[in-house]
């Protein structure tokens, strides 16, 4: 196969990989912020039907999974991925491969294979 086929990761793809590391269920979501976030909806988010939910529903998933609003916010398109200066200071959990930089995919990949590696560790 090709690497010239990019396929970004989906704010669904990214919001599904995260509830699934945090090891909730839909539910336990939509009781965790208090029902601002339903199960239904999450699922349609999660399976890339609702292409940008709302910066309120976004800051809900945001503080409950303790991630950054703000990537929430660029992957839902609200906003543009910040340009890397010169420096190629980088932060968070992006600092760790500031200096390969990589591609959507290679970053997919990386969760794919994050979560096998847990999957792992649990059966033991």
């Amino acid at each position: 196969m090709s690497g010239l086929n990019k396929s970004p990761v989906t704010l669904g793809v990214h919001l599904a990989a995260i509830r699934s590391d945090r090891k909730l269920t839909l539910r336990q979501v939509e009781e965790a912020t208090g029902k601002e976030v339903s199960n239904a909806y999450l699922s349609q988010i999660e399976n890339d039907k609702v292409g940008a939910p709302s910066p309120h529903v976004l800051h809900a998933l945001a503080e409950l999974y303790k991630v950054d609003y703000t990537h929430l916010m660029e992957l839902a398109g609200y906003l543009r991925a910040p340009v890397q200066h010169a420096s190629g200071e980088r932060h968070g959990r992006a600092a760790t491969f500031a200096e390969i930089s990589l591609t959507d995919d290679e970053e997919a990949e990386l969760l794919r294979f994050l979560k096998f590696l847990r999957a792992q560790k649990d059966d033991k």
